[in-house]
């Protein structure tokens, strides 16, 4: 079966399209689905943008309300889940989060460049 493929409409900028991998990050891909098919995205904007770097939104409105939603778990390397070996690429999307692991809910940015390795 084909990766599920959403489009995130941009208020005068345009359309994005993006991959989800369910088989990377089951529990992040479907928590990500409900939130559209609730329309919970809807409405909402990209409120931190850092040049060179990534753009984040999911979060507020226009006029920086914040919207939220139920936790979900990390799905990545450092938290025990070795399935998800994604980078943060340019053009990659992934959940944000506190410092807390487990702490993503509906918060997500996409990658302008590829992120400078750790360390």
């Amino acid at each position: 079966m084909a990766n599920p493929m959403i489009q995130i409409r941009v208020k005068d900028y345009g359309t994005m399209t993006a991959e989800l991998f369910p088989e990377k990050a089951p529990v992040t891909v479907e928590n990500f689905l409900k939130l559209i098919d609730e329309g919970f995205f809807n409405g909402l904007i990209f409120h931190r943008v850092i040049e060179g770097f990534m753009i984040q939104g999911g979060g507020y409105d226009e006029n920086m309300e914040h919207k939220d939603c139920d936790s979900i778990t990390g799905e990545f390397k450092q938290n025990g889940f070795d399935a998800n070996d994604l980078k943060h690429e340019r053009g990659v999307l992934s959940m944000a989060r506190t410092s807390d692991p487990n702490s993503a809910s509906s918060q997500f940015f996409v990658m302008h460049q590829n992120a400078p390795p750790p360390g």
